[in-house]
């Protein structure tokens, strides 16, 4: 946080930025870095107690001192002089509120950094859509993206810390489960480039309609002047109606609709991926990409509508997107002994990811038996147990002949919909955790078969990909 090539933080300047006090210490401190995790503290950093849910930051201030940190942030004056390993030169700042300072500290380093902020939000596709747009960015600048799924009010902050070292262009994707939420991130990232990919009904436990979810992601305009840009998705009404009074200038993308960039001749194979051809203000092109799903096809025209905004060349975009692979856990694919083949989606889930998963790998062919296991989705309010049997009687539909379904009332919908679509009971299990259904399934999956694995995070369906690894390797 200072003039130099890489910012510094400094004591005096970081209570400054979050409207707190330096109680002891040097306020000439400098700080090596800043964290929030106890157990990732290195020497000379800064540590802010994050109050959370399940934790007090509080509780671990003396650990992270005892493990080098040099200063600490804290909302509690008393609490630091009950922690041991804390000393009269540790450097204290007393704030009233360390999750808002770390946000103050965050919006601090993207404004002094000069880089070029992309955020992305949408229902599905954020973080494909991320990942491509910064690879494909880093063939002509210097990059940083958000780790992960880090796109909170906590993840986002710590991700934008990375431009202390001053990046020519930041990838950050923005999420959100309640109405609000975007329009405080909006408001810590100060987005150059907005991108906006679509609505889906996720989260619809906490909205009440697809339009309340729309006005909540719509939330990525604020706040915009003249000279930012927006990237929208040309095939999504509910995208397109908000965005009449954007005040910059506009890319649209789509896949079989007029757009800016756009994709057209999609082909879809299976477990090898999905291709196209590309037509784009600078040229037309053809693509294959490893991704597997044909909902990737608008995550690849996203991006390259964000990269060339960036004049990074078509043919260099199309280059990378060759040897891009799936990201772990979000469609990679595992060739393993016996001619098995599991492709493991099992980060996440939601309706609409799933629909477009199922379409893509049942269709694969050469495949003794294609297998869908489904792990219950969250947030669906009440309409939850329909969208489960619905999504159960469309795996049948897509060409699955087995299916296993994780979860509770709403695994048994998933269950039900496969049987109801046809499948005979000894090809419909229903299991109500994944460490129940591993065993299972490492012995139900025979040689030959392709697998699906699909499920939301805390299902822990990657613990079935992991199991089905471990006994066919």
């Amino acid at each position: 946080m200072s003039d130099s090539q890489t910012s510094r933080f400094v004591a005096d300047e970081v209570a400054r930025v979050c409207e707190g006090q330096v109680l002891s210490g040097s306020s000439g401190q400098v700080f090596g870095g800043l964290t929030i995790d106890s157990r990732k503290v290195e020497k000379n950093d800064l540590f802010i107690a994050i109050r959370g849910d399940r934790f007090d930051g509080h509780d671990f201030v003396g650990e992270a001192v005892r493990r080098g940190a040099v200063g600490v942030i804290v909302s509690e004056r008393a609490v630091v002089s009950e922690q041991p390993n804390v000393v009269r030169e540790t450097v204290i700042i007393l704030v009233r509120d360390t999750t808002k300072s770390l946000q103050a500290i965050a919006r601090h380093v993207r404004q002094q950094s000069g880089t070029k902020v992309v955020a992305i939000t949408g229902s599905v596709g954020k973080t494909t859509t991320k990942e491509l747009a910064a690879s494909f960015i880093g063939v002509r600048h210097t990059v940083v993206r958000s780790v992960g799924n880090l796109n909170n009010h906590i993840g986002l902050p710590l991700s934008l810390l990375a431009l202390k070292n001053r990046p020519e262009v930041a990838v950050v994707e923005l999420g959100m489960n309640h109405a609000g939420e975007i329009r405080q991130l909006v408001g810590i990232a100060e987005p150059n480039v907005r991108v906006w990919t679509n609505v889906s009904e996720v989260h619809a436990e906490f909205f009440s309609s697809k339009d309340a979810i729309a006005d909540a992601k719509a939330e990525i305009l604020l706040g915009a002047g003249k000279e930012d840009h927006l990237v929208v998705n040309a095939g999504d009404p509910f995208v397109m109606s908000r965005i009449v009074d954007f005040p910059g200038s506009i890319t649209t993308f789509g896949v079989d609709v007029q757009a800016d960039v756009r994709a057209t001749a999609v082909q879809d194979n299976g477990v090898d991926g999905v291709g196209a051809d590309v037509d784009t203000p600078v040229g037309r092109s053809t693509f294959h990409s490893q991704l597997v799903g044909i909902g990737n096809i608008a995550n690849v025209v996203a991006a390259i509508s964000v990269a060339l905004r960036f004049q990074v060349p078509l043919d260099a975009i199309l280059e990378v997107l060759e040897r891009f692979e799936p990201l772990p856990r979000r469609g990679s694919v595992h060739r393993l002994s016996g001619g098995v083949t599991v492709v493991d989606d099992s980060y996440n889930s939601n309706p609409e990811a799933l629909r477009l998963a199922l379409q893509s790998v049942g269709a694969s062919q050469g495949y003794r038996r294609r297998v869908a296991v489904l792990g219950e989705m969250l947030e669906l309010g009440e309409q939850a147990f329909e969208i489960h049997r619905a999504s159960g009687y469309l795996a049948v539909q897509s060409g699955f002949d087995c299916v296993a379904a994780v979860g509770g009332t709403d695994g048994d919908a998933l269950a039900d919909g496969a049987l109801a679509a046809g499948l005979t009971d000894k090809a419909v299990r229903h299991f109500s955790t994944s460490e129940e259904a591993t065993e299972v399934l490492a012995e139900f999956v025979q040689p030959g078969d392709l697998v699906l694995v699909k499920g939301s995070r805390a299902t822990q369906t990657d613990l079935i990909v992991d199991k089905l690894k471990a006994e066919w390797d």
